[in-house]
């Protein structure tokens, strides 16, 4: 090792000042003749520095992914917490629907309840607007091989995604016409509200089906739910039909829940308990005439 003399130190390091002046002197001048000059210093020192990032950056890169797999791991632990506390809420709550369950069943068995028949349905696409007998009613395609024979199709209930449509009138081997709830000739025996008063929905031939012989101390309320009623056996109880709406003359009528106007595709409910030979409209096949009206 080279060992330098005090003075020639200090001669040194009196001159490094002024060296490194003239040095950067001489950079700005020749910057200023060449602009860039700059440019490609500092391209040429990025191409010089770059493998030294790469080398750099892969321990980097490694302590980081090391970092977020040790991350990952405390969150599956907090995660696989927070189900075991979740799993644990849903088996007490399984635990008390299981009691209620039977609970349930021990009341049904003491009522002798009887649960509804589950019944047959089909799809059928409307495939006319026609009025005939009727001014407002619909037919629809049963030719896609459904094992429903037309004679059980008579009386059975029409519905779309939202609310009773009307009901089959007349079936055939290929096709079905349903009266609409909003014909005149419909008759629909109807529960009103969440008291259940029970009412009589004919139709107009309009838009909106009215209400009539409703109870006096149980008027039909703006907005009320419009349900069936299983009252004659024309219709099962509990289908949704619509609300109360009281019109410009201060009538009340039912809104109904099913689009009615753009009817494309229908559901049709065959209920074993059906007794369709009740309504009259279905057993004489001509219209009722005009709607009585309300006392």
């Amino acid at each position: 090792m080279i060992r330098l003399s005090i003075p020639f130190r200090q001669a040194l390091s009196r001159l490094t000042l002024p060296v490194m002046l003239m040095l950067s002197l001489g950079i700005v001048l020749f910057g200023r003749a060449d602009e860039n000059v700059g440019d490609h210093l500092r391209t040429g020192l990025d191409d010089v520095l770059a493998p030294l990032y790469a080398t750099v950056s892969v321990p980097v890169e490694a302590l980081e992914h090391g970092t977020g797999a040790i991350g990952n791991l405390f969150d599956l632990a907090s995660q696989n917490a927070q189900l075991r506390a979740e799993n644990a809420r849903l088996l007490q709550w399984q635990a008390v629907a299981m009691a209620l369950q039977a609970q349930n069943d021990a009341l049904k068995s003491t009522l002798n309840f009887v649960p509804s028949p589950t019944p047959e349905f089909f799809t059928a696409p409307v495939v006319a607007d026609l009025g005939g007998v009727y001014a407002r009613s619909v037919l629809v395609s049963t030719s896609s091989g459904e094992a429903i024979k037309p004679a059980r199709l008579i009386g059975g209930v029409a519905m779309d995604g939202r609310g009773i449509v009307g009901r089959v009138v007349a079936a055939g081997d290929q096709s079905a016409r349903i009266l609409l709830i909003t014909d005149l000739n419909s008759r629909v025996p109807v529960s009103l509200g969440s008291h259940g008063a029970p009412a009589l929905m004919t139709g107009t031939n309009g838009p909106n089906p009215r209400l009539l012989y409703w109870s006096p101390d149980q008027p039909p309320a703006e907005g009320d739910m419009v349900l069936s009623s299983a009252f004659g056996g024309a219709f099962p109880a509990g289908l949704p039909i619509g609300v109360v709406h009281y019109d410009a003359q201060n009538r009340p009528e039912v809104l109904p829940l099913a689009g009615l106007d753009r009817l494309r595709l229908l559901r049709v409910f065959i209920y074993p308990n059906s007794q369709p030979e009740l309504t009259p409209i279905l057993k004489t096949g001509k219209p009722a005439g005009k709607a009585p009206r309300n006392p």
